[in-house]
């Protein structure tokens, strides 16, 4: 009779577990595909000037020559 409530007490507490794990998050946010509606990136702009894409080359170039 002890095995059978033990058992019945893991199944309980685990289901409580599974439950709580499947609730939805309060801090949910929808987004559109393609559409960025984050806070504003400034790596994105800067990545626009010709001095960081030089930069990104030449880093790019130092590791990716022995492939």
């Amino acid at each position: 009779m002890r095995l059978t409530a033990w058992v019945f007490g893991v199944a309980v507490v685990s289901l409580g577990v599974v439950l709580v794990g499947c609730s939805g998050s309060e801090h949910e946010s929808l987004h559109k595909p393609g559409v960025y509606t984050g806070a504003k990136d400034p790596l994105i702009e800067k990545e626009a000037s010709p001095e960081q894409q030089e930069k990104l080359l030449s880093r790019f170039n130092q590791i990716q020559t022995d492939r």
